[in-house]
């Protein structure tokens, strides 16, 4: 979702993607934006297949596009245009496939949802195309790879270059499409601000709490923020958000050569896993994902597009006219997880709990809630460690591939 909120900050006017081109409707932004974001892709690949759904909305006062998530949603997949798959809500405006369900090459599949207020949305058909293996894949430490608004706390810019090297078929127009994601071990699991941690609830031994205790009505003269260790293993994860599309149509059947297909920054030191994603797009998909590559990336020049919101293939049943905002792909995947050991890292890196935390260093818990005056009685020793709470961003789960 962060390449759409990107693209937002770069909007003037509203466009449509229809039929492979882009008709310009002149629309300004106002303090009553309010906009359908949808984020969706169905992969051939074992793993979650998530529909997030949000709005994009202006603040009445200063006029910033903000992201609010849609929530109690009705939202399915149709499949061959038979089979209805539900997606249930897991978290606020993520709706989640039954954990059996993946794509099939050469199957159709179509979004449908109801937002609370009854309106009805559906996609365009989408059928799945096959991706070719991924070739040879060459990381390489550039102390130099992230650009200015990418940069760890706005300074730290080494990342891993991965190239790609790779046949490109000969029987298929083949359009890509490039991600990566990144599991990092994750060493401080809770920050607590004017609260302690408790592993049970406070005079009660017996029920499990896992969570701050806020203190800040007792303590009015301070503040104070504790940071607590990791009880068990525990893994941040990252996705790449820069879109790296390509059509073959010029290279059809040659080879791909020494392609950039990721930037992987340097949080910290030691090893990484790293799963790299070809994935093959829809034409539609692709002129889509190309087009919004071209506002959200480019450097501005004057032969660039001029910054747009592109509407995908998603539409209003009763209103074809309200602009929504996101592509729904059904996507074949080919994956490749890597285990970076960074050893030749020429640079120093910031270290993943400052990078997280804009170049601050943990502050582990050094005054009891006692020394304040307040006590937590839970039988536990000071201080305790916390629990990894699973999220879009982080993992109990060891990765598969993972190194110790």
């Amino acid at each position: 979702m962060r390449f759409y909120s990107r693209f937002l900050k770069l909007i003037g006017v509203v466009s449509f993607l229809i039929g492979g081109c882009v008709d310009a409707i002149e629309l300004p932004f106002k303090d009553t934006t309010n906009l359908l974001v949808i984020e969706g892709t169905i992969t051939n690949l074992p793993e979650t297949q998530r529909i997030r759904l949000s709005r994009a909305k202006a603040d009445p006062i200063t006029g910033r596009l903000g992201t609010i998530k849609i929530s109690k949603a009705i939202v399915e997949v149709l499949v061959d245009s038979s089979l209805a798959v539900p997606f249930t809500e897991k978290d606020s405006g993520t709706y989640q496939a039954p954990l059996s369900f993946k794509g099939q090459v050469g199957h159709a599949y179509q979004l449908r949802f109801t937002l609370p207020d009854g309106r009805n949305y559906t996609s365009t058909t989408e059928v799945m195309q096959p991706s070719p293996p991924i070739g040879q894949l060459t990381p390489q430490f550039n102390a130099n790879s992230l650009p200015l608004n990418q940069r760890i706390n706005g300074v730290y810019a080494a990342a891993y270059d991965f190239f790609l090297t790779t046949q490109d078929p000969t029987d298929q127009h083949n359009y890509y499409r490039w991600s990566w994601k990144l599991w990092e071990r994750q060493e401080w699991c809770r920050t607590c601000d004017n609260a302690y941690y408790s592993e049970y609830y406070p005079f009660d031994q017996n029920r499990r709490f896992e969570d701050c205790v806020d203190v800040s009505r007792y303590i009015q003269s301070e503040y104070f923020t504790y940071d607590y260790s990791c009880r068990t293993p525990c893994w941040q994860v990252f996705e790449g958000y820069d879109i790296n599309v390509f059509d073959d149509q010029y290279s059809n059947g040659g080879t791909i050569v020494n392609r950039r297909i990721a930037q992987v920054p340097y949080y910290q030191a030691g090893g990484c896993l790293v799963d790299i994603r070809q994935g093959a797009l829809t034409a539609g998909a692709y002129r889509y994902y190309k087009l919004l590559q071209d506002q959200t990336q480019n450097t501005g020049g004057l032969a660039d597009t001029p910054p747009t919101v592109l509407s995908g293939n998603v539409h209003n049943l009763a209103n074809r006219k309200e602009v929504v905002i996101g592509y729904f792909t059904a996507e074949g995947v080919s994956s490749l997880r890597y285990w970076l050991d960074r050893r030749d890292a020429q640079t120093a890196a910031p270290g993943l709990y400052q990078a997280l935390s804009n170049g601050k260093n943990p502050h582990p818990e050094t005054n009891a809630p006692e020394d304040r005056g307040y006590g937590i009685f839970d039988g536990s020793d000071r201080p305790p460690t916390a629990v990894c709470l699973e999220s879009d961003s982080r993992t109990a789960l060891k990765p598969t591939d993972w190194r110790d």
